[in-house]
């Protein structure tokens, strides 16, 4: 199957460098970073080392682009005939265990700030909304914790 992951405005390059090894053990096709989320080369064209230090060089196995916004992002992938769900606490979201995609479906999973989550403006333009349950008091799991069981649990 198909499958991307956009990350936006994710702000801790340890977020973004742990998403990028899980999605290389999770098979995932691509990564696309939007916003301000850190990519593996720094602003000289270099290597950054504090990424490799976590994706211990997964940036080197899953393709990655690096686009300024959301929207040309999901404008590109949906064009590409993906099916774009965030993974975000929404009134209309649904339990991401029970959502079940179409056998073949090519999904693609958004995954937002660490404080703010997806933005409202976003998640209009998402096909579907997941949350994952949550047990105990705290609302929502560490963004890379929350990549991890979204993408094993979707791309199985």
């Amino acid at each position: 199957m198909e499958s991307a992951v956009i990350l936006h405005n994710i702000r801790s390059v340890h977020n973004v460098g742990s998403i990028f090894r899980t999605a290389d053990g999770a098979g995932v096709s691509k990564i696309i970073l939007t916003g301000y989320s850190p990519s593996p080369i720094d602003h000289l064209g270099q290597p950054r080392k504090d990424f490799a230090k976590v994706s211990l060089g997964a940036e080197n196995m899953v393709p990655w682009t690096q686009l300024k916004t959301i929207g040309a992002a999901i404008k590109q992938l949906k064009k590409e005939g993906f099916t774009i769900v965030a993974i975000e606490l929404d009134k209309k979201s649904v339990n991401l265990f029970k959502y079940k995609p179409k056998k073949g479906e090519k999904l693609a999973l958004i995954l937002g700030n660490e404080v703010e989550g997806v933005s409202k403006p976003t998640l209009k333009q998402c096909d579907v909304i997941a949350q994952i349950p949550m047990r105990g008091k705290k609302e929502s799991l560490n963004v890379s914790v929350a990549a991890g069981v979204a993408m094993f649990t979707l791309l199985k």
